[in-house]
């Protein structure tokens, strides 16, 4: 077959072990032809092809993120006030009273995130009321960096329904130890009667959710991405994704999540009704292949689940360890029903004690001879001999968000479980030596961005990309390059079931791939960061160029 672009003299790492480097690599028809030395791939060159010396940039396969929520992300940059991560109290109310100057007197205020470190410091009527003040009298809910809890203000939690003798059933609603009535914290499921009046009063049109959809698209290509899973869907993201499909502007491999107990989201419908529904919204490029478990919540809100207990409070005690959503029947039950289905489970599990749950139920359904796909999501803590259970079981290690390095999370991380049991988490290095599917994702906008760069280069070195926060986070843990390059790549694909069409520059598969201005593989470990981005290519199609 002809070739449609060849690129050549320089530096192609196809994430293929069969040939992890090669000089020259060849496209046609929306796949990879050739791969291999100058003279084998310019065998594919004809009278129109076009071929591009790489004049020292380098060609790597398209990332793959296995977990992020690109609607929510495009929604917060399209349509709601976006806070920079870390920001004090002061700097937030700044940043919302100056939204809230551009926005009509009964607008809504939504956006985020704030630090998981100030929930105590917002858990106050008082605080309450200086959200009230910024927001000038209008209704205001922010999220916090987990994504999983929420700070809304008098007036947000009034059109809820939420105040004193009218508190949510699900979650923890955070109560003024003076005053008794709601701060306004909302941690995971209490929150959703405020995303439910937020939809009410402000929420957003399907041509909207299209370009929420777009826009998330649209900024991961500029960090080469051109597959990912979006870890929690609904049928609004279902019919966007597919309508971008459909008109040829999904610039990206997306395999969706369909959202089964909503803990934080509010969706509608979400469970059996949202499963149902999934596979009509399938298209060439969009797969309704996965659902999505919540089966604990997160730590720095004693929210996720674990073996030992938390660090003793007043509200909790000394023998907290947490608890999860489902007991191991009802788990069980959702997993042999969706396998009936044909389809594969990310389960969100923060703590080891959801962990070591989960894999007791695969290791029954793996007994029975159920092979269903099961990704752990998040995974930052698991015990040793979980770990080793997980490549027995062929459950994949969704390693999710970027905080295998110091930084705020880790942080509210050591507020509830101490330091030693804090720096010990994210055993990348120790799932790849037992034999474990790795997969990387960045859980954005859980994370400030979805650069893998970042990712990647925490991987290596377990200290912050960016210099924000000093230090390293568990050293022993860190791996090569090589293999963060891999978790990025073909093992992200492989554990959203892409394998087959993308993740390598393998003959036959998708034409996915980057063109970066260095080999950062084989330079320091230090500069991976640094890496630009400089085109982007889904399915032969250039889909970024860099300015």
């Amino acid at each position: 077959m002809v070739a449609d672009l060849i690129l050549t003299a320089g530096v192609v790492r196809t994430a293929d072990r069969s040939l992890p480097v090669a000089e020259a690599i060849a496209f046609g028809g929306g796949q990879v032809l050739a791969v291999g030395s100058a003279e084998e791939v310019l065998a594919h060159r004809g009278e129109r092809t076009e071929v591009r010396d790489l004049a020292g940039a380098a060609v790597y396969p398209g990332f793959v993120d296995v977990h992020n929520h690109h609607a929510l992300a495009g929604r917060t940059d399209l349509y709601e006030l976006s806070l920079p991560a870390g920001l004090s109290l002061d700097g937030i109310l700044d940043r919302v009273r100056e939204y809230a100057a551009t926005l009509p007197e009964d607008a809504w205020i939504s956006g985020g995130p704030y630090p998981s470190t100030l929930l105590a410091e917002l858990s106050s009527s008082a605080v309450r009321a200086r959200l009230d003040e910024a927001a000038g009298g209008r209704p205001a809910v922010i999220m916090e960096d987990s994504r999983h809890n929420r700070w809304a203000n008098s007036r947000a939690l009034d059109l809820a329904g939420i105040g004193a003798g009218r508190i949510p059933e699900g979650g923890v609603t955070v109560l003024d130890p003076d005053d008794g009535a709601p701060t306004g914290v909302l941690l995971e499921a209490a929150g959703i009667p405020v995303e439910e009046a937020l939809a009410r009063g402000g929420g957003l049109t399907p041509e909207q959710h299209r370009r929420s959809s777009r826009r998330g698209v649209e900024m991961l290509s500029a960090y080469g991405v051109t597959a990912f899973q979006d870890a929690a869907v609904s049928r609004e993201i279902l019919a966007a994704l597919q309508a971008l499909d459909e008109a040829a502007e999904l610039d990206a491999w997306v395999v969706s999540s369909l959202t089964v107990n909503d803990e934080i989201f509010g969706f509608d419908p979400v469970g059996e009704p949202l499963v149902a529904l999934g596979e009509q919204y399938r298209s060439t490029h969009h797969r309704p292949d996965f659902v999505k478990i919540f089966l604990d919540g997160v730590p720095p809100a004693r929210t996720a689940s674990f073996l030992d207990p938390y660090v003793s409070d007043d509200a909790h005690g000394a023998h907290f360890h947490g608890t999860t959503t489902m007991d191991a029947a009802e788990l069980e039950s959702w997993l042999r029903s969706i396998a009936a289905r044909g389809l594969g489970a990310k389960v969100h599990c923060t703590g080891d004690g959801s962990a070591r749950l989960l894999l007791d139920v695969v290791e029954r359904l793996r007994a029975d001879g159920i092979e269903t796909p099961v990704q752990i999501a998040h995974g930052q803590f698991l015990a040793d001999d979980d770990i080793d259970r997980m490549p027995r079981l062929g459950v994949a290690a969704d390693i999710s968000p970027f905080i295998w390095f110091p930084g705020v999370i880790p942080t509210a991380l050591a507020e509830v479980l101490g330091h030693d049991r804090a720096e010990h988490s994210q055993p990348n290095r120790s799932l790849i030596d037992a034999g474990a599917l790795v997969a990387g994702g960045s859980d954005w906008p859980v994370s400030e961005s979805p650069n893998p760069f970042e990712g990647m280069q925490g991987l290596v070195t377990r200290a912050d990309p960016l210099g924000r926060a000093p230090g390293v986070l568990w050293p022993e843990q860190a791996i090569t390059a090589d293999e963060a390059l891999e978790v990025f790549t073909v093992n992200a694909a492989r554990a959203m079931g892409l394998g087959e069409v993308t993740g390598s520059l393998t003959p036959g598969k998708s034409a996915d791939f980057v063109l970066v201005d260095r080999d950062f593989v084989a330079g320091p470990a230090e500069a991976i960061v640094s890496t630009r981005v400089l085109e982007t290519w889904f399915a032969g199609r250039r889909v970024f160029v860099a300015d």
